[in-house]
């Protein structure tokens, strides 16, 4: 009996050790919220083919009906390495910051954001990255 005690008590630590590094809740006036980045690179093949005024009507036209409440879009220099020819590539960028509640339909609008820059702008891909984020307005 004491074997299986034993044995509980040792499951039981090692669970709740795990607790320590669950994070911590945001400070008022803070809450938790969805931080996306989508970097999209500007060039089609190897030259600028994404204009800022093409940006910006993706921008009205796919963004923000997705995400209404507010982004951000900051100009920035990529570079990436293509393993087809073997060369580092270079190229103007967008980053388009976004925080909103994290819900699936918000999520999937980042899917179709991403799904439609590619196929008008024939990009192969467009990073994105989302995190759990504590936030204040």
């Amino acid at each position: 009996m004491r074997a299986v005690l034993r044995l509980v008590l040792l499951a039981a630590a090692v669970m709740l050790s795990g607790c320590a590094s669950l994070p911590q809740p945001c400070l008022p006036p803070a809450q938790t919220m969805a931080s996306a980045e989508l970097v999209f690179g500007r060039n089609i093949g190897d030259r600028l083919g994404v204009s800022d005024a093409a940006f910006a009507n993706f921008v009205a036209n796919e963004i923000t009906p997705r995400f209404p409440d507010g982004l951000t879009v900051i100009d920035a220099r990529g570079q990436w390495r293509d393993s087809t020819r073997g060369i580092l590539v270079r190229e103007p960028s967008k980053v388009v910051l976004i925080t909103f509640p994290d819900e699936a339909s918000k999520r999937t609008g980042l899917v179709a954001i991403v799904d439609a820059y590619k196929k008008v702008f024939r990009q192969q891909s467009v990073l994105t990255s989302v995190r759990s984020a504590c936030v204040s307005f």
